[in-house]
């Protein structure tokens, strides 16, 4: 490695963690720092090729944000993910194509379509790592997040067809080559990473060393993400239905594998994030300083004209979709409402074996995530641009036949519409979020509702595990130790006080073995009460995982008193 990266990364690391301490936005610090600091005639001017970028950074960080997406809400904001992350990219580039061909036409057509597809997908570094920083809601978290998690997909599908047109010729461009080539990527991409998913839970199910799952967890988004790249699909795609599937089903996994995979993503983002966003500030001077005297106006006003679209466009779609969404979604209703007066529905579910559906079972399916005037306006402001389009605008200048003039111009336009985004809107969006009260407390009580009613449930589930246990300990040892376990059981469920708890006498005290089978099995069916919850909705995603997080921290103390004191009994 060349050792100005290696120093690039150090410093990247330093700014991000006094940014962490002070409690600010690291991507926002590094970007304005590198920036800062790419005048100075002694920083290292470093150039990393676009599709190295590209492989590199980008299928770690979806593969990690993938993760932690909570897939039942990220299906149920599904309709409003693809309007985003495919209608808005598909717009935004049209868009801005049009208006860079005519300002620049040396650009041409397909030129000017490419520049539209780099700089149309916000970037899900910048979703993620500014979002979580500023304490948006999951509501508009999980519709961010999604929405750039699958945007690059279809930005990248863009960007082949008229990257294919500009080295080929107009010949190489067919809108139906372009649907079908999206389809195909989707397809290819969803089971490539499904299979490497389905193999990665497999092996988390039967290894217990967290050090090769880890390991290999580290490894398999790049290979999800080669494999469908050459096969045709989507390696953005695959990476996050690996993802996707590899944390939904997390849970299943033993709590040593998930303990050591939380800080290791950690750190890995850490690291990548530091680094992209340093990259990003340190190249806007060697950029501009490409350009010819004669192209340094053109290609700055067509650059601010360009960032100027691309952060109107958003609003302009952000809202018309919303209330085309919620139409829709009355429209359903209504002809499902016909369908059922006529018997219709229920001739079909007859048919298929199945029970009619309810008109609230069909509210629920149909149900968008309801997001008020004041949430799409976080929405829309959230269009921080970063890594995606760094890449494919320094892979773009590589381009046979695009001249150096036009691809100048997409680098130097690229990075303006980046930096710019992640300045403008990153810092103004703290304000934005305050101004319009976003961050309210309604996800805190539905949270604490939801806690409540599954500690009750989690307590009758662990009372009838007890019950079953405590014939089996009737029939092994006696009934004249029921005494000790029912002792026991009371700790477990903390029906008397600490105070109380630690008075009871466990005489006969039960073997270290016999504790540590009816701690863990109390732990096992607890845990799987979440789990079913979860399934049956009744319980949001994110509380399972922190009650998850909490009972994986409970087995960590019962296997740490194993380990440091093998003969002690309780």
């Amino acid at each position: 490695m060349d050792a100005s990266i290696f120093f690039v990364i150090v410093g990247a690391v330093a700014v991000a963690a006094v940014a962490r301490w002070r409690g600010w936005p690291a991507p926002l610090l590094v970007t304005v720092v590198a920036l800062a600091a790419s005048f100075i005639p002694i920083v290292p001017n470093i150039v990393i090729d676009g599709h190295v970028l590209l492989n590199l950074v980008l299928p770690p960080l979806l593969y990690s944000a993938a993760l932690d997406v909570s897939f039942v809400s990220f299906a149920r904001a599904m309709p409003q993910i693809r309007r985003l992350g495919v209608g808005l990219v598909v717009a935004t580039t049209m868009i801005v194509g049009l208006v860079a061909y005519l300002l620049l036409p040396e650009l041409g057509v397909f030129g000017a379509l490419l520049l539209g597809a780099i700089v149309a997908p916000p970037d899900a570094v910048s979703a993620a790592a500014i979002g979580r920083k500023l304490g948006l809601p999951r509501r508009i978290m999980t519709v961010l997040s999604g929405e750039s998690l699958i945007n690059d997909a279809t930005s990248l599908t863009l960007y082949r067809v008229f990257a294919a047109a500009v080295v080929v010729g107009p010949t190489a461009f067919h809108i139906w080559s372009t649907v079908g080539q999206f389809v195909l990527a989707v397809v290819v991409g969803v089971l490539i990473g499904v299979v490497f998913g389905l193999g990665m839970h497999q092996l988390r199910m039967r290894s217990d060393d967290a050090v090769i799952n880890g390991t290999v967890g580290l490894l398999a988004p790049f290979g999800a993400y080669a494999i469908a790249e050459q096969l045709g699909g989507s390696g953005v795609i695959s990476v996050v239905a690996m993802g996707l599937f590899v944390g939904f089903n997390a849970p299943r996994t033993s709590y040593t594998t998930r303990q050591q995979e939380a800080p290791l993503w950690l750190s890995a983002d850490f690291l990548l994030e530091s680094f992209v966003f340093a990259y990003i500030g340190l190249q806007l001077p060697r950029v501009i300083g490409d350009l010819a005297d004669g192209e340094v106006g053109p290609v700055i006003v067509l650059s601010i004209v360009v960032l100027l679209v691309v952060l109107v466009v958003r609003p302009l779609f952000v809202y018309p979709a919303s209330v085309w969404g919620q139409w829709w979604t009355r429209l359903k209703l209504r002809r499902w409402q016909r369908r059922r007066e006529s018997g219709v529905s229920e001739a079909i579910a007859e048919r298929r074996g199945r029970h009619p559906l309810t008109e609230e079972q069909l509210r629920q399916q149909l149900a968008e995530t309801k997001l008020s005037w004041r949430d799409n306006a976080v929405i829309s402001w959230a269009g921080m641009r970063g890594v995606v389009t760094l890449a494919t605008a320094l892979a773009a200048a590589d381009l046979a036949r695009i001249g150096d003039q036009a691809s100048h111009a997409i680098v130097v336009v690229a990075f303006v519409v980046t930096v710019g985004t992640l300045l403008l809107q990153g810092l103004t969006l703290p304000w934005l979020i305050k101004a319009l009260g976003v961050v309210d407390g309604r996800e805190a009580a539905q949270d604490a509702r939801q806690l409540a009613a599954v500690r009750v449930r989690s307590r009758e589930v662990g009372k009838a595990y007890l019950r079953d246990m405590r014939k089996q300990w009737a029939t092994q040892h006696g009934e004249e130790s029921l005494k000790t376990f029912d002792a026991f059981a009371k700790r477990l469920i903390r029906v008397e006080t600490d105070a109380e708890t630690s008075q009871i006498d466990l005489t006969p005290r039960p073997s270290y073995e016999q504790f540590m089978t009816m701690s863990k099995g109390w732990l096992s069916v607890r845990r799987q009460l979440l789990l079913t919850e979860r399934d049956a909705g009744n319980l949001s995603e994110e509380v399972m995982h922190e009650l998850v997080t909490a009972m994986d921290a409970e087995e960590l103390a019962l296997d740490t008193r194993a380990a440091t004191r093998p003969q002690s009994r309780v």
